[in-house]
């Protein structure tokens, strides 16, 4: 199974796909750069900003106006480690730092797109919207069945400019119908809420360059997260627990987002909490329930009841 997983607990959607040997199907930014020489320029976020014309620098330029945000220019790993709003002169000049850029502080709704392309050309494209919660967490995603097709527009422009030849798959981050990151890779968190034939369809584009999927339908999901405490020691969760959840109506499946076995702090986790799990469901309420139950499992409070 060439399908390179660095999360173990997202291995389960990709157990029963058979893939060629000599194809390599990227989950993970860092095997994806390393794949993709041609295109890997797309993981410089400063070229990002640069190609949609917005205000930027590295840091030591100064910005002509305020408030602008910062981060690193690179980052494969680290979940927005080193992010922030700067408000002002004197907050850039103590907060500098090498490998960094500004740009301009883009307002607006925050969306994930999943783009397959072909040969440079999008051919589908999935929507989806986290409700962000502080210190880099979030409460839940909402895969959207809808189309956007202004964002969709200025997306698929952008890759047609700057993706010529590839095939594969590109996920792009939006603030406001602006890009702020792409990845050449597809969210592992919900590929299973993509409906029947995608994980088929997707293999075949990496494999023969082509992208078949017919949808007789598109349908919502939700991608529900639970968070606890950094520094805690969790157990694993009883087998018995972990089998009603996925088996319960409403839900698609779970996730257990760390290892037991390893310390807490080997896991790369936002600043705001330690991801635990993530229910994926097609029923909202089905996901909020259940994570309420793993929260008591876990001793720790949901956002829903917080």
């Amino acid at each position: 199974m060439p399908i390179h997983e660095r999360d173990p607990w997202r291995l389960q959607y990709f157990l029963d796909l058979r893939v060629p040997e000599d194809v390599f199907i990227p989950t993970d930014d860092v095997d994806a750069y390393a794949w993709n020489p041609r295109h890997r320029g797309i993981y410089n976020k400063l070229w990002v900003a640069e190609s949609q014309g917005l205000a930027c620098g590295p840091h030591g330029v100064e910005p002509h106006e305020f408030p602008v945000f910062s981060k690193p220019i690179y980052n494969l790993r680290g979940m927005g480690v080193g992010s922030r709003v700067i408000h002002d002169l004197a907050e850039y000049e103590a907060f500098q730092s090498p490998g960094h850029l500004w740009m301009t502080l883009l307002h607006g709704e925050h969306v994930s797109t999943d783009v397959a392309v072909v040969d440079g050309d999008p051919a589908w494209m999935r929507h989806a919207v986290g409700l962000a919660r502080s210190g880099g967490t979030f409460d839940y995603w909402t895969v959207e069945a809808g189309r956007r097709p202004e964002l969709e527009e200025y997306c698929g422009a952008w890759i047609r400019d700057n993706l010529t030849a590839y095939s594969g798959f590109v996920n792009v981050e939006t603030i406001g119908g602006r890009i702020i990151e792409a990845h050449l890779r597809f969210s592992d968190q919900w590929p299973d809420l993509y409906g029947e034939g995608w994980l088929e369809a997707m293999v075949a584009l990496y494999a023969h360059g082509r992208w078949g999927l017919v949808e007789r339908e598109r349908r919502t999901g939700y991608s529900v997260a639970l968070f606890g405490h950094h520094g805690v020691p969790y157990g694993q969760l009883p087998d018995p627990i972990a089998a009603s959840i996925r088996a319960a109506p409403g839900v698609s499946s779970l996730q257990i987002t760390f290892d037991h076995t390893r310390p807490p702090i080997a896991h790369t986790m936002p600043p705001g909490g330690f991801r635990l799990a993530i229910i994926n469901a097609w029923d909202l309420a089905a996901g909020l329930r259940w994570r309420r139950e793993l929260a008591q499992v876990f001793d720790v409070v949901p956002p829903d009841v917080a």
